[in-house]
């Protein structure tokens, strides 16, 4: 790879860790405000670790005129990706004193919006690590939708191409539109945020508390300040408004910059959210009818109680009210199956995303169709665009390789001596960027601090490979890769 080319990485990762130590102002902000300052020295020292590291990578300048290509982006992105979380990691070690293992996991959780989690004690924590863990998912969460404007889009695996518009075509234009679509992008995030922190607030949380869950929530993150998770807020309306961030937070940024932009029916025509409200409410319907008839709950509760697990799980975000796990064997095996699906593209949410399930069965039908009218032809669209060969080649690589990875990962955690349940689920909700797995170890009522170092750094391998979409962290194993 040229020089000038690494240089320019370096660059721009310097530029982010300054951003990160900037950004330890605001939980040293809080502990001030909170009176504890005990752990001021440990964010403090954090931050001057993390400015001196930024400066000596930006110290020699911008290269001129760099050329960069595509695939330098590749680097960039994972490259930045691992570097911040290690540097992220410092303010957990500093106050927990817990291992730099758990420490870099919790923090890879966080920066993925995983919510895969290590610590407990979180409703006597300080203040200051509570708002830390937030605010790591809601800057992986803008960080994530600005990857799959500029990023994904050049290795057809985000699926953005598929949702076009005349007022929203970013994906395939990323100079010069870009930067204009990453800053209304980021006000929409700022003011979905605020919007959300209000809500929770009129819901019944106190102000801290609904600023850390709106950042956890509106990126489908998962991190709370209670060991409980949502379950330790009892108020119906926290529940419903918590479901409808979670909604906000997975639906295409791209369709709210198209909205503002004058394309006032942009979210309401898209053929992706039709299909991920429709299948939403149709699994709140069904799975709150079955746990209303085979429990004591009214059916307003048990819809209630089945609408924020069942949208935490798709979401990915992770929050839990209770442990679903205890509903029975079926509640089990679905909520799996749900582990998988993920929200819109171009969202905070991880998984498959729903426009490929919607693809693979337009696929399915043409497929039909054809062998019943060998001699004809069928066009195969999808949200009003024909799906060439080029999609239908990316949709059968990322979905290969998605659940290739899955596989991998957990035969190697059942060879460090996880049982099957956990292995199983521990890889598909790493991948998959959900949080909870099954079982009484990492169950929605359990944590990851129990597993051994090997597996959890084999998770967080996971989780970055999800969170990036496999393909832009595997194009840097190829030989070619670094032939110049």
């Amino acid at each position: 790879m040229p020089l000038p080319a690494l240089r320019f990485i370096g660059f721009i990762i310097g530029v982010f860790l300054i951003t990160l130590s900037i950004s330890m102002v605001i939980p040293m902000t809080t502990l001030l405000v909170y009176g504890r300052n005990d752990d001021l020295g440990a964010f403090a020292w954090s931050s001057l670790i993390a400015l001196c590291a930024g400066l000596s990578l930006i110290a020699r300048g911008l290269p001129d005129a760099p050329q960069i290509r595509s695939r330098d982006m590749y680097l960039l992105t994972t490259a930045s990706w691992v570097v911040v979380c290690a540097f992220a990691a410092l303010p957990m070690v500093f106050i927990r004193h817990i291992s730099y293992t758990d420490a870099f996991f919790e923090t890879m959780s966080g920066i993925t919006t995983t919510g895969s989690t290590v610590l407990t004690g979180l409703d006597s924590a300080s203040p200051g690590l509570l708002i830390w863990r937030s605010l790591l998912h809601w800057l992986g969460g803008i960080g994530f939708i600005g990857m799959a404007v500029a990023v994904l889009p050049l290795l057809r695996v985000g699926g953005m191409r598929l949702f076009q518009t005349e007022s929203s075509d970013w994906s395939d234009k990323v100079t010069p539109r870009s930067h204009v679509a990453a800053k209304m992008i980021l006000v929409i995030y700022l003011g979905l945020t605020a919007f959300a922190t209000l809500a929770l607030w009129l819901a019944g949380m106190t102000p801290f508390e609904a600023i850390n869950h709106s950042m956890s929530l509106i990126s489908t993150g998962g991190f709370s300040t209670s060991d409980a998770s949502l379950g330790h807020w009892t108020q119906p309306a926290v529940h419903w408004v918590a479901v409808v961030i979670m909604i906000l937070g997975s639906l295409p940024f791209t369709l709210y910059v198209a909205t503002l932009r004058g394309h006032r029916r942009a979210l309401i025509k898209d053929h992706q959210v039709q299909g991920f409200l429709g299948f939403l409410v149709v699994a709140w319907i069904l799975v709150g009818s079955w746990l209303c008839w085979h429990s004591g709950l009214s059916w307003w509760d048990a819809l209630r109680i089945v609408a924020v697990n069942v949208t935490s799980v798709v979401t990915t975000t992770g929050i839990a009210v209770g442990d679903y796990t205890l509903w029975g064997s079926f509640s089990v095996l679905l909520f799996f199956y749900l582990t998988f699906i993920g929200g819109c593209s171009g969202s905070t949410a991880g998984g498959l995303k729903i426009f490929r399930f919607q693809v693979a069965a337009s696929l399915l039908i043409s497929s039909l169709k054809q062998l019943i009218h060998p001699r004809a032809t069928i066009s195969k669209k999808y949200n009003g665009h024909p799906i060439d060969e080029e999609i239908v080649r990316s949709l059968l690589t990322f979905s290969f390789f998605f659940s290739i990875t899955i596989a991998v990962i957990a035969l190697l955690l059942s060879l460090i001596g996880l049982d099957w349940t956990t292995a199983l689920s521990a890889a598909a909700t790493a991948v998959c960027n959900v949080g909870p797995g099954l079982g009484t170890v990492i169950g929605p009522a359990g944590n990851f601090a129990s597993l051994p170092d090997s597996a959890k750094w084999l998770l967080t391998l996971g989780m970055l490979l999800g969170r990036l979409e496999i393909l832009t962290v595997l194009v840097l194993v190829a030989p070619a890769f670094w032939r110049f």
